[in-house]
């Protein structure tokens, strides 16, 4: 992954809710600080907004189910971290979260890792398994599954590379890795790892250029949000089985 993925591991992670056991709830994508949640979701506020601030977060957060689920998903994630799941507000903000996931159609957990810049497309149909991991500036349009592979060599969840491009109804399955500034266009089903600028296509996906994202990815947030939130995750997995790195 990039350097500004990879800042965001501050280290292996320890103790028992945070077992590298693949398929069971961690800690490791949830925000360490108050201050890092809020850079975060000021990276992600950008590239629905292109700029950040009290109006254009009321504005988004009330209109736009992307970034509203967003907000409420790293939130929760941050309370999940504080003594006693934040006095509890932790399982307010979970009720919440569950009820946006079930209006908007987002599965994705509050301690999924995903970098700074996340856009989400639409609504509808997304589902992301718990141990995804997606880097900075992802775009991923509705209806996209990245889901976790039981057995076999591509035991795991995907490994999402920066500026990567998520096409409607695209699938990936298993411990596929998509490098960075790739594009999987609608309705791909994914089987194997996808080469930095790599775009695929179809049932299976199959290489079909190198022209990557370029036009796909837009309103990238820029670098000074981007270092804002360098160590915002609370852990980040080194290595797992059958998983290469991205």
């Amino acid at each position: 992954m990039d350097a500004v993925v990879a800042s965001l591991a501050p280290g292996a992670p320890t103790g028992e809710s945070e077992s590298n056991e693949t398929g069971k709830p961690h800690l490791r994508g949830c925000p360490v600080s108050f201050a890092k949640l809020k850079a975060l979701l000021a990276a992600d506020l950008y590239r629905y907004a292109g700029r950040v601030g009290l109006g254009p977060f009321l504005k988004h957060y009330a209109f736009t189910p992307g970034y509203k689920y967003t907000v409420l998903m790293r939130t929760c994630g941050w309370l999940k971290l504080k003594p006693l799941k934040g006095f509890g507000l932790y399982p307010i903000s979970k009720l919440l979260l569950l009820r946006a996931r079930y209006k908007y159609g987002f599965a994705i957990p509050e301690y999924l890792e995903v970098g700074p810049g996340l856009f989400l497309n639409r609504f509808g149909g997304f589902y992301f398994h718990g141990d995804t991991v997606l880097g900075s500036n992802v775009n991923v349009t509705h209806g996209v599954v990245l889901g976790y592979m039981n057995r076999g060599r591509n035991r795991g969840a995907p490994v999402v590379g920066d500026r990567t491009f998520l096409g409607s109804g695209a699938k990936v399955i298993g411990g596929i890795n998509i490098g960075a500034e790739a594009a999987i266009g609608a309705n791909a089903v994914v089987t194997k790892d996808v080469p930095p600028r790599g775009v695929v296509g179809g049932i299976p996906a199959k290489l079909l250029s190198d022209q990557g994202s370029d036009g796909y990815v837009n309103r990238l947030a820029p670098p000074e949000l981007l270092a804002a939130c360098e160590g915002a995750l609370h852990g980040w997995r080194e290595s797992q089985p059958n998983r290469k790195s991205a």
